[in-house]
């Protein structure tokens, strides 16, 4: 969809303009952002928060055009997060609505070319909040997880069947790339992705990635047959038929084995 297409690259050029700013953004004193930031990172917050809206269409299922192309132009007008509002400095309040009105000009534009054409993107949507309670209660049934947590943070010890790795090695690229191949080479499929807090979502594989982001969070598969999770304490933890495969296939797994 090239409404992902462009939020997506739209928010990454917003954020390397933003780590660009000297000081971090903050101005002399540290006490406050800079006008150069205030310019920025409001922007970037409505871009994320207009990409959540607008993934929260499924991509299998989307509408006909016109009902799109007003879902998408609703999503300009109206996305929120807890980073859009309120909107206490002018200058936010400004610039987020300039980059509203660039979307909804970007949308519009499309609209009168048309025969846009897009190289699709991996399937990822927004789960509804039944779809994520759901999901949480079967992780809770079949792997015990407790509220958005599992081993090795849970208090009874972890079982020797988990695999508990360091978050480092799921910021290797080539790390990374194993635990997608060895997901692949079992079933491939869908991915569910629950945080302690914001947006859960369902994505393909090549999108699945347990990282730690400033919010814990749990995967796992629809049955669900394996589970992983990735703690605020630098671990990430795999168990059933994902862990067993990846004790089999990954070659110098040892090297990222936590230790408590």
């Amino acid at each position: 969809m090239a409404a992902r297409r462009y939020l997506i690259e739209r928010y990454d050029e917003l954020a390397d303009r933003y780590v660009e700013l000297p000081n971090q953004g903050r101005a002399v004193g540290g006490y406050d952002y800079s006008p150069e930031a205030w310019r920025i990172f409001p922007r970037y917050n409505v871009v994320a928060a207009i990409l959540e809206q607008v993934e929260r269409l499924d991509p299998d299922r989307l509408p006909e055009f016109s009902g799109l192309v007003d879902a998408l132009a609703e999503a300009a007008d109206t996305a929120q997060s807890p980073f859009t509002q309120p909107a206490s400095n002018e200058v936010a309040a400004k610039t987020m609505a300039e980059e509203r009105r660039l979307f909804q000009s970007t949308l519009q534009d499309w609209v009168t070319r048309g025969g846009l054409r897009v190289t699709p993107l991996a399937y990822r949507r927004v789960l509804t909040p039944a779809e994520s309670a759901e999901r949480q209660e079967q992780l809770q049934q079949r792997w015990g997880l407790v509220g958005m947590s599992w081993h090795p943070m849970l208090a009874e010890p972890t079982p020797p069947d988990a695999l508990v790795l360091t978050e480092a090695s799921m910021w290797d690229e080539q790390g990374l790339a194993q635990v997608r191949a060895t997901l692949l080479q079992m079933s491939g499929g869908r991915v569910t992705e629950l945080r302690e807090y914001g947006a859960d979502y369902l994505v393909d594989v090549e999108m699945f990635a347990p990282r730690y982001t400033g919010a814990e969070g749990v995967w796992s598969d629809d049955a669900p047959t394996w589970i992983a999770f990735a703690s605020h304490e630098g671990t990430v933890a795999f168990g059933g038929q994902l862990a067993a495969a990846l004790e089999a296939e990954w070659v110098d797994l040892d090297r990222w084995r936590w230790s408590a």
